[in-house]
């Protein structure tokens, strides 16, 4: 289990005996520990509606939304729950991954929104990396492949040679990202093949 669902369930257990747990809120926390995210989502949506800025509903709805891949609304989630505890590492590495995803696969109305979103998500994982520490590899391998990500979008219309050097410059990001993973988890092969997978980009933008 990683340190992100042991957060969660740490919260759940804690907080499904506090004083302010209403029924919503119950329900809802049951559907989690059966997996059933889209159960969960509507129960804290109307534990939202009862106690807004709750910041314990508000990662509990966050999480939902992403598990539904309801990314937007993960997002939009996320960021009401930073503006009360602008610390919280779960919602800046969750919102980089939703953020990632729409970047990767947009949809028609927001595909000229692609950079913002990988800028952001770039943004988010640096962010919870400065708040967590450099100890985790689990942060550096997603900043990693957002840098990857991002220097792929950007190679696809790098024509002159500074749009291909902020690319190579990308894909380096991405490799020291990638580095620090190994140096946490030596021989991790799926790391090593995208070190090699952003060399072998580098030298086709030579």
């Amino acid at each position: 289990m990683n340190y992100f669902k042991k957060a969660i369930l740490g919260l759940i257990i804690f907080t499904s005996t506090s004083s302010f747990a209403q029924s919503n809120y119950d329900r809802s926390m049951q559907a989690i520990m059966k997996g059933d995210y889209k159960t969960a989502a509507i129960q804290l949506e109307k534990a939202d509606a009862k106690t807004p800025d709750n910041a314990t509903v508000l990662q509990m709805l966050g999480y939902s939304y992403f598990q539904n891949r309801e990314y937007e609304k993960c997002i939009a989630t996320y960021s009401r729950l930073l503006n009360i505890k602008p610390t919280e590492v779960s919602a800046y590495y969750y919102r980089g991954i939703a953020r990632l995803k729409i970047a990767n696969d947009p949809k028609e109305s927001l595909n000229n929104m692609r950079e913002n979103f990988y800028l952001a998500s770039l943004k988010d994982f640096t962010k919870a990396i400065e708040i967590n520490g450099d100890e985790d590899a689990q942060m550096f391998q997603n900043r990693g492949l957002a840098y990857k990500d991002y220097a792929i979008f950007r190679s696809f219309k790098a024509k002159k040679k500074e749009e291909k050097a902020a690319c190579v410059a990308l894909f380096n990001n991405s490799i020291a990202d990638f580095q620090k993973v190994l140096t946490l988890q030596p021989l991790r092969k799926d790391i090593i093949d995208w070190v090699t997978y952003d060399k072998a980009q580098i030298a086709s933008l030579k």
